[in-house]
């Protein structure tokens, strides 16, 4: 008797997905153990940042004794027309300084003595700064940079170009200073250098001419990952196809590990992949995580260049700063001392949660403030899973369309993050199914870690074994 037609569509849908499996996964194997070795690298090795407490550390200490200019005074040296987005008092080498970004992100530095700006860093101004250092051993200037691998993301671009420093340290450091201001933007240490190349550079695509045009980049890593995906898909319902029509595999030698591994690890390869894919943020499906201008200047309170502490004040920090940060907050002046371990208000200006809280209300005036909650604990939408975040914190839980929640320090006063709808389902959509960091693994991360190891690994020999078949299938074609 003839097949039927629904027969015959599910014959030629079965043939398809065959075909779409072998040529996908001869296309994407190679990128499919590369991602998963590469992701194996990258759970004990992170891409280079400088953290802020590595900031606090690597700064020396603060000789408020020296500053003759009081906050108003060097914003007036220094021309602003308005606040700062961040304006803090610190050293620069010997000599005390203040440094200012602008809204836009530019960057100034004058000194805290005359209210002079900086002179472009030269390589033996770039020693003397590095020669600061904690880690600093055998200093050396190591030249020029506009862009390379470490700083190709564009938030570098309003501290560009640097002048790169080793350290002649064990560990190989290499600093990254402003040539216009002599800021610290970033240091990186020769494990991380090298580790990188075979973990984050390679499991992002962080080529430095494709990563420094973010669009195209962009747009590569969403090609790539979505052809992946396709190819994990088809083979996850093949395998399952098969399952169902034999015992309990066909195959034999790599055919057999291509198609067991598949059934144990295929739904992690699945959702690693989909998941990496997402965190592109496709077409912006996910809100922001931080807030804009106008909510910034809202929250401050005031935008005037203005700032009511004089020098007596300031000589109140407690001993042992290297740093001292000056903000408007609901409209107060606020002065927060940063030492290492140690970031606090300071000289009689800390604000109570409750005046916090009223300064985040005017971020969204449009939406009524539905919850103010102190959060103690971490929980699934404040956690690090790199350690413990930062507590105790105000979440502040707005009505508007986009349920927007704040989180803030209640002791300084700093908005920590911002996520609306979008981004707390990005938090399951990303965090949950990529880096496992949800339920009881989150509080167990060795547990966690073991498990992505395991999963990485089933994911290496689904992929490994299909690059060897793909690689006979095309020998067979020359042949």
């Amino acid at each position: 008797m003839p097949a039927s037609p629904v027969r015959r569509a599910v014959k030629r849908l079965k043939r398809w997905l065959h075909l779409g499996h072998r040529w996908l996964g001869i296309a994407t194997g190679l990128v499919f153990a590369a991602w998963f070795v590469s992701g194996l690298v990258m759970l004990c090795v992170g891409f280079p940042a400088l953290t802020e407490a590595e900031r606090i550390a690597a700064r020396p200490p603060l000789a408020l004794d020296a500053v003759r200019l009081t906050p108003q005074e060097a914003m007036e040296r220094a021309g602003l027309a308005r606040f700062p987005a961040r304006l803090t008092l610190a050293m620069r080498g010997s000599e005390p300084a203040y440094w200012m970004t602008g809204a836009e992100g530019t960057r100034r530095a004058v000194s805290a003595e005359t209210g002079a700006p900086f002179p472009p860093l030269t390589p033996a101004g770039a020693e003397a700064l590095a020669a600061t250092h904690p880690a600093a051993r055998s200093v050396a200037d190591l030249g020029p940079v506009t862009r390379d691998q470490w700083t190709v993301t564009a938030r570098f671009d309003p501290a560009r170009p640097f002048r790169r420093v080793a350290l002649g340290d064990p560990a190989g450091t290499e600093l990254y200073l402003s040539v216009a201001t002599g800021e610290l933007v970033l240091d990186t240490t020769r494990a991380e250098r090298v580790w990188n190349w075979v973990g984050a550079v390679t499991h992002w695509i962080y080529l430095t001419p494709l990563r420094a045009r973010a669009g195209l980049w962009q747009d590569v890593v969403l090609w790539v990952s979505g052809i992946a995906l396709a190819g994990a898909v088809s083979g996850y319902g093949l395998g399952f196809v098969r399952l169902m029509r034999d015992r309990l595999t066909p195959h034999r030698g790599w055919a057999a590990w291509h198609h067991l591994a598949g059934l144990a690890g295929g739904l992690a390869v699945v959702t690693f992949v989909l998941s990496g894919w997402l965190s592109m943020n496709p077409r912006g499906w996910f809100g922001p995580r931080v807030p804009d201008a106008a909510m910034r200047a809202a929250y401050a309170g005031q935008a005037a260049p203005l700032f009511p502490l004089g020098l007596a004040a300031l000589a109140r920090a407690p001993a042992g700063s290297v740093a001292l940060d000056f903000a408007w907050i609901g409209g107060r002046p606020l002065v927060t001392a940063a030492a290492p371990g140690r970031v606090a208000p300071c000289c009689g200006t800390a604000l109570a949660p409750e005046a916090v809280v009223a300064a985040g209300r005017a971020m969204l005036p449009a939406a009524a403030l539905r919850s103010a909650t102190r959060i103690e604990a971490p929980d699934s939408y404040w956690y690090d899973r790199h350690g413990a975040p930062l507590l105790p914190v105000l979440r502040l839980a707005f009505d508007d369309p986009a349920a927007t929640w704040f989180h803030l320090d209640p002791a300084t006063g700093a908005i920590l993050d911002r996520t609306d709808r979008s981004g707390r389902a990005n938090r399951w959509l990303f965090d949950a199914l990529h880096t496992l960091d949800a339920g009881p693994l989150a509080q167990h991360p060795p547990l966690r870690l073991g498990l992505i190891g395991v999963l990485s690994a089933l994911g290496l020999v689904v992929s490994g074994s299909g690059v060897v078949l793909g690689w006979r299938r095309l020998r067979r074609r020359r042949a």
